[in-house]
């Protein structure tokens, strides 16, 4: 088959890209042109901005032969979606487009969350834009304009990149390594999954052009819930690092001394997110193969084999003073409840 990706350079692209040519697909990639990819390939390449709408849909338009399958791995805006609807209706059998499980309400009305859970533009950008595009598309799938299945992913990781901290504070795994304390918020009993690409690809290629999956949307996710406790735990161990130091802080103390740092955590992290994947399993023939202990082995080898670890932002100096005035606030409390009160 001929298949377009738009992207192609990112982490689960990348092993699309592999699995696609694998099996003997002949790959054409959309991008700026500004990335190497992790793997080589050998993919056609097509240079241009998608956000350059006109001009990307003539692009298209101007493309001699027809794709079989279009996967756009780069859709985050509702106008990347309407745009993407404009270049394929009626030119493609089939379009696949890159969602997120962000697109469910939290919390969740049930656990695991499956496909039936609420989807309504959340209070964040970058999801609620998703949910948005997924309207979109729904409504041309609806129209008859073109056959659409959205894969949802959860937290994805590679060689190359992809482990999340608490906070978006630099030097999260030298921190570990040095067997420094890191922030984990709540009292990191809250559940995480985080999927190697390579799985997470396996679903997208199993949905090319496949009947069974047109109208879907499907949780592509990790079937290993892991507290984010366990979560720091297994990279500490990946590492060879030290049994790590945990500092547990609140979410809404986070959010209130360090708001942008933490953002993340106050409208995801500190939800449970773990998913039921069974009709990626069975129409799609996902499976999650990779232990996150071995997949993060794999990560954290070619990391140092780039220099990315030691050679990190040591910028980290507030995520010590913030642990440090956790600390003694805590323990200036706990004297005050013990006294009765200051003098």
């Amino acid at each position: 088959m001929n298949i377009l990706v738009i992207g192609g350079t990112g982490l689960i692209s990348t092993e699309i890209t592999r699995q696609l040519e694998a099996r003997g697909d002949r790959v054409t990639h959309y991008n700026r042109g500004k990335r190497e990819p992790r793997i080589p390939n050998r993919a056609r390449q097509i240079v241009g901005d998608r956000t350059d709408y006109a001009a990307f849909e003539a692009q298209m338009r101007g493309e001699e032969q027809q794709f079989d399958c279009v996967i756009d791995m780069i859709c985050y805006k509702p106008e990347d979606a309407r745009s993407l609807v404009r270049a394929f209706a009626g030119r493609t059998d089939h379009l696949i487009v890159c969602s997120t499980v962000d697109v469910y309400a939290k919390p969740a009305s049930r656990y695991p969350i499956t496909e039936s859970e609420t989807i309504h533009p959340p209070a964040w950008d970058y999801a609620r834009n998703k949910a948005l595009c997924e309207a979109i598309l729904w409504e041309a799938h609806a129209r008859g304009d073109v056959p659409v299945t959205i894969p949802r992913p959860a937290h994805t990781y590679a060689e190359s990149a992809g482990f999340f901290h608490s906070v978006s504070i630099g030097g999260f795994l030298k921190r570990l390594r040095q067997g420094k304390p890191v922030i984990v918020h709540g009292d990191g009993s809250s559940l995480w999954v985080s999927c190697h690409a390579e799985d997470v690809a396996r679903a997208f290629v199993g949905a090319v052009c496949n009947p069974k999956a047109y109208g879907k949307g499907y949780n592509v996710t990790s079937e290993e819930w892991m507290t984010w406790n366990r979560y720091v735990q297994t990279l500490a161990e990946a590492m060879g690092a030290p049994e790590p130091r945990l500092a547990h802080i609140p979410t809404a103390f986070l959010r209130k001394v360090i708001p942008q740092q933490a953002f993340v955590t106050d409208v995801n992290f500190q939800f449970n997110n773990i998913f039921d994947n069974s009709a990626a399993k069975d129409d799609l023939g996902f499976a999650y193969s990779i232990p996150f202990l071995d997949g993060a082995r794999r990560a954290v080898a070619w990391l140092d084999e780039q220099g990315r670890i030691d050679g990190s932002s040591d910028d980290d100096a507030l995520e010590d003073r913030v642990i440090e005035a956790w600390e003694r606030l805590g323990a200036q409390m706990a004297e005050e409840l013990t006294t009765g009160g200051t003098a």
